[in-house]
């Protein structure tokens, strides 16, 4: 599904990226750890077109997205949950919601945020309420709800678990599996709780430096604390 081939990017002249390549494949769940300034939310702004991508390529189903506005990436089925402020505060519930489709007919939108509170029904008793009342992983379920109103081929996550109380960590990956196994979208997410995402994700990519240290199946990282201990050395 997403391939990106040979990626250097960067921001300004500072160059983060060199030469990463990496595959999400429909129905997978990737995680990309790696140590802080590694290159692992940079990988995602290029992939939503929040950077452009000096050298290399990057295709959805084979047509290419590098360089491509974010309102197109996402209208060809890319959505992104970034890091930090997840929600917009001083709109309602259902207003974040009704934001996550913008780009859709209005006749679709209504039925959009009804399967979108299917899958978080947490939801449905607060969609008056503003989305700044809300707890930490109520807005965080928030956030995952809105994200997949434009019912996205790919998500991304950057750090879904950033902030949170440990108790609502959990929650967090639950919601991740069940968006990957019962809405069928396969899942791209950056995450230092590394152990936490190795239960869930299907692969892993390891990045070091901007480059891609360690690739392959999530299994083999999951009890090896040696070779997780390298990867972020």
């Amino acid at each position: 599904m997403l391939v990106i081939e040979k990626l250097d990017t960067g921001y300004g002249k500072k160059q983060v990226l060199f030469g990463l390549s990496l595959t999400v494949c429909p129905g997978e769940v990737v995680a990309l750890i790696g140590p802080n300034g590694a290159g692992k939310s940079t990988v995602l702004k290029a992939v939503c077109g929040l950077i452009p991508a000096w050298k290399g390529e990057i295709t959805l189903d084979g047509e290419a997205i590098g360089g491509a506005k974010p309102a197109k990436t996402v209208a060809r089925g890319v959505t992104l949950c970034p890091q930090g402020n997840r929600v917009f505060y001083e709109l309602s519930v259902k207003e974040n919601l009704q934001v996550g489709g913008f780009q859709l007919p209005s006749r679709d939108l209504a039925a959009r945020i009804d399967e979108a509170l299917a899958v978080f029904p947490g939801l449905k008793s607060r969609l008056r309420d503003l989305a700044g009342k809300l707890s930490g992983g109520e807005q965080q379920m928030l956030s995952l709800a809105r994200a997949l109103i434009p019912k996205p081929k790919l998500l991304m996550l950057d750090e879904p678990s950033l902030g949170l109380a440990p108790n609502l960590v959990d929650g967090v990956f639950e919601s991740v599996v069940r968006i990957n196994r019962e809405v069928g979208v396969a899942v791209l997410i950056v995450e230092q709780k590394v152990r936490d995402v190795l239960k869930v994700a299907h692969r892993v990519y390891s990045l070091k430096l901007g480059r891609v240290a360690f690739s392959g199946q999530a299994s083999e990282l999951r009890n090896n604390k040696e070779k997780l201990r390298d990867l972020f050395v």
